[in-house]
């Protein structure tokens, strides 16, 4: 009965999320810090009547990196892998080449029962996949990209040439070869790299941190951040990253709008980049994505309240969308 709250959204995940068929084989990639939830969405299957898999390995030590070979065969082997993980196997090139063979995935890097139960997880996946294609759309068609806040975010960016994720992280993976993470609901584009310009002051937190108690000053120069400002927050972003020792975890891969009205701001990046009323830059890996920076690791942060423009028509003011 431990498990009894969490199968709701096991059940939305399985079910209406991935649309899992007996048959199908379906893996659950998992690690010792993640194993009440993994075991959820294993009984799901089960309660569904599908035979499925589930793999244990030791966390990894930061997002992106690869995981062992072992998962990696399993995961080229399967119709459905749910990765139920410590940290994201979003932006691995072991992801890339299972969903280049046909795999269905849903990733959920650091995955909680609270989210399972009462957040980003309980939403109605319709409405948010209709938005999220609606922000895709515009994306598409877009040029230029300008974020600003009142606290005092100030950037421009060119997305002419790139394609948005299409189709968008909405939680609906049902279709051979999709992908994205669980809870969903973001649209979301690798801008030209080097078209990157001006401050990102990040305001609701910041992965691997968690939420902020302050905010954090990015000064962005051709896509690069060349000045880490802030608080005891910020000292320890810009430790991480140095000690990486990857000049890419520098660089800006992502611009992400969320689309998810259940979305909270946690501390855990995997809800915090879906929640409405925010959008959020990633630093480092984005190859998946279409663009070129090919980086050890990939972290997010979160801008609250922005007012974000493409092409100059406003489709967020403050945090609210005008669209």
């Amino acid at each position: 009965m431990r498990l009894a709250p969490l199968m709701k959204g096991a059940m939305i995940a399985v079910r209406d999320c991935m649309g899992v068929k007996p048959g199908e084989r379906v893996l659950v990639v998992t690690d010792t810090g993640k194993l009440a939830i993994a075991e959820s969405f294993f009984l799901a299957l089960h309660a569904l009547g599908v035979d499925g898999t589930m793999v244990v390995m030791t966390p990894r030590s930061h997002h992106a990196e690869e995981p062992p070979d072992e998962v990696r065969a399993a995961l080229l082997s399967c119709d459905v892998a749910l990765l139920v993980t410590t940290m994201s196997l979003t932006h691995t090139k072991a992801r890339m080449a299972a969903t280049e063979r046909g795999a269905r995935i849903a990733s959920m890097p650091g995955i909680t029962e609270d989210m399972m139960t009462v957040g980003a997880m309980t939403a109605d996946y319709q409405r948010v996949s209709e938005l999220s294609w609606k922000v895709t759309r515009i994306l598409e068609e877009g040029n230029e990209v300008t974020i600003t806040t009142e606290r005092g975010t100030n950037l421009r960016m060119s997305i002419r040439g790139r394609k948005p994720g299409i189709p968008p992280d909405d939680g609906l993976y049902r279709e051979k070869g999709r992908w994205g993470n669980l809870p969903a609901g973001e649209a979301y584009i690798a801008p030209v790299e080097e078209s990157v310009e001006g401050v990102a002051v990040i305001d609701g937190s910041m992965s691997p941190l968690g939420v902020l108690s302050e905010p954090i000053r990015l000064e962005i120069v051709r896509g690069k951040v060349v000045r880490i400002e802030g608080g005891r927050e910020a000292q320890e972003l810009a430790r991480f990253l140095e000690n990486l020792g990857d000049p890419n975890a520098y660089y800006v891969g992502e611009l992400g709008i969320g689309t998810n009205e259940k979305a909270r701001i946690t501390g855990n990046v995997l809800e915090d980049e879906k929640a409405f009323r925010t959008v959020h830059i990633a630093l480092g890996m984005n190859l998946d994505m279409g663009g070129t920076i090919d980086s050890k690791t990939h972290n997010d942060g979160i801008i609250t309240n922005p007012t974000v423009t493409v092409d100059g028509k406003v489709i967020m003011e403050k945090g609210v969308f005008t669209i």
